[in-house]
């Protein structure tokens, strides 16, 4: 008897099997096995909050739970819940967004790709400042879009900025949209208003979309933070992405949201309600009442966030082959360490792999964050306690320290 070919092993389309993961859930997948061995494992890995979602949401859900609040809501949220983002976006960056302007997402990802795939047509290009948050180049490539990479200007001490020049630079005739991540994953920098006036006008004057993805709109320490929302015509340029996942520590509750014009948003949730349906009805409740209820405990959180980022930057001075800076916000810093590669003649995945292996810490190389720039740096997420921040940077100085010293020999 002839077997045939499995359809669903060899149909698949030839985009997916080129698709990256997101390299920090696979090392979540090593720490674990790690831990299983019994290493005590420390991770910089992740991009979530360590503090447990804060009490008076948890108690919201509950409310709904008893109420049975369980079944389907509208496609584009509960009007509650819309009504509350744009007061909330309203109250901050006098943005006059309307709640039909609202569309409730399952997290911030889906928002995402929800802009993406209502935008890009094959053959369309996008710009990406990078280092990146993987998941806009690798949507846009899905929908056979092309990624198109600028550089973000690197300086030790300095950090990380955007080059508006540079990203006019790669605009073609093909370009349809431009990504702006601010505060920025993965390397924390907080571009300036200068820097989002230029690129808004820089949309303006070429006909782009921008994506603006501001999910650490509340992480900022120092500097002066601008929303894309804050010109008066964003609803002529923009496609804005935010969510509850970071400032209300929610990463498992799922919910986050685009907001559009109000006519672009009415089309788009055709696309939603094939694709999710809705997002949860409990934590849709939840999300209002950490909207509406005290912002207490987030402004605790970012104050904790704020020293947990001067310790990190302190204890990086003290690596040898280390090149940092002092990011303005979000939970990441992206150092180089060139010097390092260089001397050893590994890649910044052989040096990562290395550490997890031989002192139990997490980092993850700036490689995954495609595509280039971040090649000879490693990210580093500070959102772990001190004394974990203090402990796992120990065991890192002390692995480099052992690399260089057997590489000298």
């Amino acid at each position: 008897m002839v077997m045939a070919s499995s359809p669903v092993l060899h149909g698949l389309r030839g985009v997916i099997e080129g698709l990256r993961g997101e390299a920090g859930f696979l090392y979540i997948a090593k720490a674990r096995e790690l831990a299983r061995r019994g290493v005590e494992v420390i991770s910089f890995g992740v991009g979530q909050p360590d503090i447990p979602t804060f009490d008076h949401i948890v108690e919201e859900a509950k409310r709904a739970l008893d109420e049975r609040f369980t079944g389907y809501t509208e496609t584009a949220g509960i009007v509650e819940l819309r009504e509350a983002i744009a007061d909330y976006l309203n109250e901050r960056y006098d943005a006059s967004v309307r709640a039909d302007e609202v569309i409730v997402t399952t997290g911030a990802k889906t928002a995402i790709y929800l802009a993406l795939a209502s935008f890009l047509n094959p053959g369309d290009e996008i710009i990406v400042p990078e280092p990146s948050y993987p998941a806009y180049p690798e949507v846009a490539r899905s929908l056979g879009a092309r990624p198109v990479y600028v550089p973000l200007k690197w300086s030790p001490g300095s950090g990380f900025s955007l080059d508006v020049a540079s990203v006019e630079e790669k605009v073609s005739p093909r370009t349809k949209m431009v990504v702006l991540t601010n505060p920025h994953n993965p390397t924390g920098a907080v571009f300036s208003p200068r820097q989002v006036d230029e690129l808004l006008d820089l949309a303006r004057r070429r006909g782009l979309i921008i994506l603006a993805d501001e999910i650490y709109d509340n992480f900022v320490y120092e500097g002066e933070f601008k929303s894309v929302l804050t010109h008066s015509d964003w609803r002529d340029y923009v496609l804005y992405v935010n969510g509850h996942s970071k400032t209300f520590s929610m990463t498992g509750w799922r919910l986050g949201y685009l907001v559009v014009r109000s006519d672009v948003a009415r089309k788009l949730t055709r696309l939603a309600v094939n694709i999710y349906s809705c997002a949860p009805s409990i934590s849709q409740r939840a999300g209002v009442a950490a909207l509406k209820g005290s912002w207490e405990p987030v402004r605790k959180m970012i104050e904790e966030f704020r020293r947990r980022r001067n310790v990190i930057v302190e204890e990086l001075a003290r690596i040898p082959g280390v090149e940092s800076y002092r990011p303005q916000g979000a939970f990441y810093i992206f150092p180089s360490v060139e010097k390092l590669l260089r001397e050893t003649g590994m890649t910044s995945e052989q040096l990562v792999e290395h550490i997890l292996y031989n002192k139990g810490v997490v980092m993850l190389p700036g490689t995954v964050f495609p595509e280039t720039a971040g090649k000879n740096h490693v990210r580093l997420s500070y959102a772990i306690s001190v004394d974990k921040i203090r402990k796992g940077l120990a065991r890192i100085k002390e692995g480099f320290e052992e690399l260089l010293t057997k590489t000298r020999k």
